[in-house]
């Protein structure tokens, strides 16, 4: 298996919906944005898969040594070896792919946010970031982009978050501000044991205006003459809106099941947006 074909059966496997906003790029940026988006399910999982913590942050150190290794020629990963082509052709510096390390290691560091500019930082590492250096593999002409591309981050993130605060939960995380828990009257115990009520569909639908917000902004910003060149991002933005007006109708069940759209549904609105252009 070449390291590119790794990558697609990554990204493909995930079954994520960042997989149907690249399907229509020209060959060698798609490559590129997988490469990426692998590297992103690497580091993620060992999160998400590994027990125990001391050894998830072995493992991200692994990481971090194996980026120096990247920017020096010689990767040993399937990931890190397709990355090494089109690190200089897009632009992708070292620094944002070690801050997406950092976002990572948040999550063995603190399970809790005291309010919405903490978990702000956490949502720009794992997420915004990540925006960033897509921006640069799709192409801009114009820097305003690269607000475009932030603010998307933020609301990509913020819909993971309402969307997976169940599954966070059993985890034992919960990534809702404290200060958010306390005005809508939601204690953590609620979360942490799947305990619906009012109060807590009300402080998800407050976190549901929030990530719209943000997706607004991010439209705001995007120059018309990227517009086309960003396709993808729009893609995205779309499934992942649509996503979020599914949790808000079905009542913010979000504590119980996990909300998703079917992978024909995915296709159908990432063709219809690419259209649209």
């Amino acid at each position: 298996m070449t390291p590119d074909e790794y990558c697609q059966h990554k990204a493909a496997d995930s079954g994520s919906s960042f997989y149907y906003s690249f399907l229509f790029l020209p060959g060698d940026r798609r490559r590129a944005i997988t490469a990426l988006y692998a590297f992103c399910r690497e580091v993620d999982d060992v999160v998400d898969e590994c027990q125990d913590a001391q050894i998830a942050a072995t493992k991200l150190a692994w990481w971090r040594q194996e980026l120096g290794k990247l920017y020096a020629g010689q990767p040993d990963h399937p990931v890190t070896r397709a990355l090494m082509p089109v690190l200089t052709q897009f632009n992708l510096p070292q620094e944002q792919l070690l801050e997406i390390i950092d976002g990572m290691e948040m999550d063995l560091q603190q399970t809790r946010y005291l309010d919405f500019k903490a978990l702000s930082l956490y949502c720009y590492r794992v997420a915004s970031v990540v925006g960033l250096l897509a921006a640069e593999i799709f192409g801009y002409q114009d820097r305003k982009t690269q607000k475009y591309a932030h603010d998307l981050g933020m609301a990509f993130q913020l819909t993971n978050i309402i969307r997976d605060v169940g599954e966070d939960a059993r985890r034992g995380r919960v990534y809702l501000p404290v200060d958010e828990l306390q005005r809508f009257a939601v204690p953590v115990s609620d979360i942490l044991n799947a305990r619906h009520s009012d109060n807590f569909r009300r402080l998800m639908e407050f976190q549901i205006e929030r990530a719209e917000h943000y997706y607004a902004q991010a439209m705001s910003e995007l120059p018309a003459i990227d517009r086309k060149a960003q396709r993808p991002g729009l893609v995205m933005a779309a499934i992942y809106r649509t996503l979020l007006d599914e949790i808000k109708h079905d009542g913010c069940q979000v504590l119980n099941q996990r909300t998703s759209l079917t992978p024909l549904r995915k296709l159908w609105i990432a063709w219809r947006t690419w259209i649209k252009g």
